[in-house]
């Protein structure tokens, strides 16, 4: 049996000072190793398996002899249990550099989320607004920190300086990061819970956005003005009021009508769809034309004969109208007023001067039924009752009455 070191104090390790190795005692097999340059270092020589091997356990005296004989003593029972302590670091090193290389910054991750997302977002002007949110927001704070070591704080960092001021573009922001670190979670890049999410998290650090700051609803027509006003509308040329012309009497988006196609027109069935692409609720909606919308797509065709477009309502060149530009033609009109702001015209005609059901006013207007249950049990989008509501409305807008000129 191997006779046994003698078990040296801390004060006789550091007087060791002849080159070569110096056993210390306290754990077989550990020594201190001294170099011709009296560099100091600790070594454990033990058997694994087979194998002789001789693990550094680091300098002395930045290791100190109790720390050099706990690892000693962690070697040995990796020894027991039959795993290799070398081959053990190898592999933990491995890892490091697997999960280093894998690591990704905030905007590294950022960047890749929109550019995975931006094909399904409906234009550029949402991609820009996502872009520009962050880039002034959050990747000052968040940009270059790895993605897995975000938290709670970090969010509220960001969130903190601009929720009172600019609390819809704070809300947003932070349902923007909310999605970024979810989609980081997916990927592999972080784990645990988002710390961005809203609902019993950071809604117990910010007051809700509807008690900040009040909601400023697009303004609109009294219904009693739009007949007067579609008057005077038929009097201005060019594709852009021909186009709010029929945003009017369809009740539709600007967006839906700026990038209504030809295709999407059934002039036998007076009926227009559009795709589920370039709805808000990306759901597909049929639309009956009123002989009064019929007549201004005879107008656009028109207009639209020269450039050789598929879009009803272009420009010049056959592109899209911008989105500002049927607001230009009621600005130039004199109006306060939007034209989103018709929407809400023609709900507050079909409440307070028709007796068609709110229902069908709202699947008029594409919006999602409230009533989740009639929602699952609604099949059809009741087209034929809507045609009649419609010409109704079309009618309205046509006439002028005395209150109206």
């Amino acid at each position: 049996m191997p006779r046994r070191a003698k078990e040296l104090s801390a004060l006789e390790v550091s007087r060791l000072k002849r080159p070569g190795n110096h056993a210390v005692g306290g754990v077989t097999g550990l020594y201190l190793y001294v170099n011709e340059a009296d560099g100091r270092s600790w070594v454990l020589r033990i058997l694994v398996g087979d194998k002789r091997r001789h693990i550094g356990l680091g300098g002395y005296p930045t290791v100190t002899l109790a720390q050099a004989r706990d690892k000693a003593r962690e070697a040995r029972e990796l020894v027991l249990k039959g795993i290799d302590p070398v081959d053990k670091r190898r592999e933990a090193a491995r890892d490091l550099k697997v999960r280093q290389a894998s690591r990704k910054t905030f905007e590294e991750v950022a960047r890749a989320f929109i550019a995975y997302q931006e094909h399904s977002w409906k234009n550029t002007k949402h991609r820009k607004q996502w872009s520009s949110t962050l880039e002034a927001y959050a990747y000052p704070l968040l940009g270059q920190m790895p993605v897995d070591a975000i938290t709670e704080q970090s969010v509220i960092a960001v969130l903190e300086p601009i929720w009172k001021l600019k609390t819809e573009t704070a809300s947003r922001l932070r349902g923007r990061i909310e999605s970024i670190l979810d989609w980081a979670r997916v990927r592999g890049h972080r784990d645990g819970e988002n710390p961005a999410r809203w609902k019993g998290h950071l809604d117990k650090v910010f007051p809700a956005q509807s008690l900040v700051k009040k909601v400023e609803h697009f303004p609109a027509m009294p219904v009693t003005s739009v007949p007067g006003f579609f008057k005077k509308l038929e009097g201005v040329q060019g594709v852009s009021a021909i186009a709010l012309r029929f945003l009017i009497l369809t009740a539709a988006r600007s967006g839906e009508v700026r990038g209504a196609e030809w295709t999407e027109i059934d002039l036998e069935q007076a009926t227009w769809t559009i795709p589920a692409a370039r709805m808000k609720a990306k759901r597909q909606h049929r639309v009956p034309l009123s002989a009064a919308a019929l007549a201004v797509l005879r107008d656009a065709r028109v207009h639209a004969a020269a450039t050789g477009s598929g879009l009803i309502f272009c420009n010049s060149k056959g592109g899209q109208l911008s989105d500002m530009s049927l607001t230009a033609v009621m600005r130039r009109m004199g109006m306060v007023a939007v034209p989103h702001g018709f929407r809400s015209s023609f709900r507050d005609w079909v409440g307070e001067h028709t007796q068609y059901p709110s229902d069908l006013a709202e699947m008029a207007l594409a919006h999602v039924l409230p009533n989740k249950t009639e929602a699952a049990y609604r099949r059809g989008d009741a087209l034929e009752k809507r045609r009649g509501m419609m010409d109704a409305w079309a009618s309205h807008c046509l006439s002028v009455s005395d209150h109206a000129r």
